[in-house]
């Protein structure tokens, strides 16, 4: 074994072949294969709370829809809330402690969450 496939076998790029893939897999987060499109009603969304630099951020989500309709969703609700928020993957991010507005607003709207 020589030291490009000691290095290779260390580092996970695959070696073999007449072509060298040295991407690097991510094993902490696998590529999942949820990014399929769910309708709203059968959405299951959650809540979590967070402090960043003592200001409060409420999360909602695991949001399986497409990146328009997220958008769609997250304008309503800064509209409605009258805060500020943003995208994060599958999660809204909102600022401020909004949970049971957020919730009333989205029930209303059609979505379900997990009791």
């Amino acid at each position: 074994m020589g030291l490009a496939d000691k290095l290779a076998f260390g580092l996970g790029a695959k070696l073999e072949g007449n072509s060298f893939d040295t991407t690097k897999e991510d094993k902490k987060n696998p590529k999942k294969s949820s990014s399929e499109i769910i309708p709203k009603n059968q959405h299951q969304l959650v809540f979590t709370f967070e402090k960043r630099n003592g200001k409060p951020v409420t999360n909602v989500g695991r949001f399986n829809i497409s990146l328009d309709e997220k958008k769609e969703v997250l304008k309503l609700l800064k509209k409605k809330l009258a805060c500020g928020g943003a995208i994060n993957e599958e999660w809204l991010e909102l600022q401020g402690d909004v949970k049971d507005k957020i919730k009333t607003i989205l029930e209303s709207d059609g979505w379900k969450f997990r009791k």
